[in-house]
Parts: structure tokens; sequence; C-alpha cells
């Protein structure tokens, strides 16, 4: 998160975050954040290079990283729509992780409200995006690694487009764009979320190669997946 500054413990309750094992260092590393959508369900960013799910492990209730009480996935869901050849910049980068066990509220932990499939939010609509991705370009979150939180505005569809058309790349109709300079989010934040009227609207997508203060972050516009997301909610 750029422009950010801690956030406190059970302000984001919805908050998670993705371990996943790396076999060639043995190590377990938090590589990136979520949010807890039903009771065993949550959606991350979660790369297709990983599909075995014993080297998944998620983190909820908790502004620094820990090893205590990390919950097993039992299955990975990706959209049927997800591209691995375009990545983020196909327009379906969305994933669904199944808990093991079912998941209860508690005062350190709930999901997060999705939005109704009408809403709609104006350019200069301020909203919340958190995560502990890098704070600048190459610079990663120092210790004590606290979750880190920013106010950053809607964009407009039309001004975020004509923004990275000249970088040759495409705002989809399934994408939304919120920063201003020196407020964005960075990698590492990836699959966080983005969150309006306390309402989960957006998952942290992509954005410029260094997070330029030039350019506002895309989001996957959660609208969009909607049925698809409640869908596999009520298959479970």
């Amino acid at each position: 998160i750029v422009g950010g500054h801690d956030a406190a413990n059970g302000k984001w309750p919805w908050q998670v975050g993705l371990w996943v094992f790396d076999p060639t260092s043995s190590q377990w590393n938090l590589t990136c954040g979520g949010s807890l959508i039903h009771r065993q369900s949550l959606w991350p960013s979660v790369p297709r290079r990983h599909p075995v799910t014993r080297h998944f492990k998620v983190q909820l209730g908790r502004v620094r990283p820990s090893h205590q009480g990390r919950l097993q996935v039992a299955r990975i869901i990706h959209h049927p729509k997800y591209s691995l050849e375009y990545g983020a910049l196909g327009g379906a980068e969305v994933a669904l992780l199944k808990l093991k066990a079912p998941v209860r509220p508690s005062n350190r932990f709930r999901w997060i409200r999705l939005p109704p499939a009408s809403s709609s939010f104006a350019p200069g609509t301020p909203c919340w995006v958190t995560g502990w991705g890098r704070i600048a370009p190459g610079v990663p979150l120092p210790p004590p690694h606290n979750l880190q939180e920013v106010e950053v505005p809607i964009m407009g569809d039309e001004i975020c487009h004509w923004q990275y058309l000249k970088e040759g790349k495409v705002i989809k109709k399934t994408m939304l764009c919120a920063g201003s300079e020196g407020r964005d989010s960075c990698h590492g934040d990836s699959g966080g979320p983005l969150v309006c009227k306390w309402r989960g609207v957006g998952v942290v997508s992509w954005g410029s190669e260094y997070c330029s203060p030039n350019f506002p972050g895309v989001y996957t516009r959660v609208t969009s997946f909607l049925p698809w997301i409640c869908h596999h909610i009520r298959s479970s």
C-alpha cells in the first residue's frame, strides 16, 4: 500500500492473508491478500502455477503476519474465463478458495458485505484499500509488517481508460479504477479488498509496473462476477 498507515486491529475484519509454501526454499510466504466473503469461502488472488491446495494456508483476524491459527484450504476455484496467457489484463482475474472447515464470526473476523448487482460508484467516491504489499516501488513493508490502509477515490472509467491506453493496456468493463497521486495499492496487495461504503466492491488486480503516482490502481469489479460468486457460495 502506497501512502498508507497502520490499520487498527479489528477495523477490517474480513481481511485475510494468503500464505503459499515454496518447495524450493521449504518456506511459507505471505504472498497476497483476500477477503472472507462467507463462512467457508474467500476471494484471493491466486496464480495458476500453484494448483496444490496443501501449499496454501489462510490467516484470519490479524493485522500482522502470524503462523498461529492458519486455516487449511480444501479447494481452489478459478473463474472459467480467466486466461493464463493474459492474466489480470484478461479481465477475469478472480478466484474463490474454499476452506476445509467453516469459521464462525467473532470479534476478530467476519465476512464482508457484497454490493447489490445494480451498484455504481461515482468518480470521487472515497473508498479504502488494505494490504501487506510494498509501500513504494521495490520497497517492502518494514517490520513489524502491520496491515496498511489508505483512502483512494474512484476514478471515472473513461479517464482511466485513456490513462492506460498510453501504455497499450485496455480497461475492460469488468474492471474498476481507484487511486490518486501518492495513494495506491502495490505489489503484494493483490487479492485485497477495495471497500466503498463498507461493501467489498473491488479486488486488487493490477496497475502500472512501478506503482506510478500517475496511474490509478485497477481492481476486479465485484458486481461483474456476483452470479458466479453466489453460485459457488450456495453450492457450499
